[in-house]
């Protein structure tokens, strides 16, 4: 099946009991056992699994072509469940600019417990060969990253793990399994905020990670059920409802991103854009060997802080707020907003300057899009 069938067709939809079109909420905590000593029932207590909750990991697997996959209650809870994968002893490296909720467990939380990181330029792979020690046990990607769209050769930094005992792991949230593929790449682990594209309305708070490994679904699944980061019933309910649209949404969200890009690279007003399907972009040429497109994620730099000012507040279209991939255009501001937790240093290091936004486009009609910006811009 093809994308927007597979999305449709490609896991359980219809509810097997009553034969309703959408599965329905199974909105309960516990479920009446029928024995005491007979065969273990498939759902006990909702903490351990939930049909609601089955019918959505079904459907990651089916988005992510994996074996395995688990709902988690946000994106956050996704990462740390999977840091913790770690034991006291590791070490751990990052990318030098990644996401401000995984730096900061990375940076406060994980020492906690003995375990070391390194963040990285991961777009070097000398870099990242040589920040790879004798207690190297993962190896954390994100590409593109958040907020600045650098790419790193997923394969090729496969390739530096291969026979190393080190896991490998692809945020893939800015790009999603419809246009990026890290597991058939060869990474481990591949996980996603659910919250953005794959829901895509704005409305949820979810994670998401997938594998091909029964050894790794085991341990995660041990690990959220104890820490009990579970997604509620009424988050996977309208997730399954969102994913059905997700190849529509995708597809119009990332034409806009190229058409935006593109506008914005040629205006006087704007110091840089960063965005890989640019034919600048440094890496370009990477992401259209791993990539299907240049994702529906752009930043871009203005050259003072009064133009920025007038944009945020002249702009009508997309929303100035936190957050990425609905189906509204979304403006943010990460110095104060996706990197606030980070210190004016620690942005200043990874690029993330005050004049830096970060645009999700949405499906709105492009025309919309360039007039209003072409009018902000003024």
């Amino acid at each position: 099946m093809r994308t927007n069938t597979k999305l449709l067709h490609g896991y359980t939809v219809v509810d097997s009991y009553t034969g309703a079109s959408s599965v329905p909420k199974y909105q309960t905590s516990t479920f009446k056992q029928n024995e005491l000593y007979g065969e273990t029932q498939k759902y006990s207590y909702t903490r351990f699994g939930n049909p609601t909750v089955a019918a959505l990991e079904e459907g990651f697997c089916t988005i992510e072509d994996s074996k395995y996959a688990l709902a988690y209650s946000s994106g956050m809870a996704a990462i740390s469940n999977v840091l913790m994968l770690l034991n006291a002893g590791d070490h751990v490296i990052l990318p030098l600019e990644v996401y401000g909720g995984t730096c900061q467990f990375a940076s406060e939380i994980l020492p906690k417990y003995q375990i070391e990181t390194s963040f990285v330029d991961m777009a070097d792979l000398a870099k990242v060969e040589a920040a790879i020690k004798p207690n190297t046990r993962l190896l954390y990607l994100e590409t593109p990253s958040n907020p600045l769209l650098k790419v790193c050769d997923i394969a090729k930094i496969v390739d530096l793990t291969r026979n190393k005992q080190i896991l490998t792991v692809a945020d893939n949230t800015f790009m999603t399994a419809l246009e990026q593929q890290p597991l058939a790449l060869g990474v481990d682990l591949v996980l996603e905020s659910v919250t953005k594209f794959i829901n895509g309305h704005s409305d949820v708070v979810a994670g998401l990670v997938a594998t091909n490994q029964p050894e790794l679904a085991s341990q995660l699944r041990l690990l959220q059920k104890n820490f009990g980061a579970i997604l509620g019933i009424e988050e996977a309910w309208l997730v399954l409802r969102g994913m059905k649209t997700m190849g529509l949404r995708m597809e119009k969200s990332v034409q806009n991103a190229q058409v935006l890009a593109e506008f914005l690279q040629n205006n006087p007003k704007i110091k840089h854009v960063y965005y890989p399907g640019l034919k600048n972009h440094p890496l370009a040429d990477v992401q259209r060997q791993q990539a299907k497109s240049g994702g529906a994620v752009l930043s871009f730099e203005v050259y003072d802080k009064a133009t920025l000012l007038k944009l945020t507040q002249k702009i009508n279209l997309p929303i100035l707020a936190v957050s990425l991939g609905g189906v509204e255009s979304i403006l943010s501001h990460p110095a104060t907003m996706s990197h606030a937790c980070l210190t004016p240093e620690e942005r200043r290091k990874q690029g993330v300057t005050d004049e830096l936004l970060r645009l999700s486009c949405g499906i709105e009609d492009t025309a919309d899009l360039l007039a209003d910006f072409k009018q902000a811009l003024l």
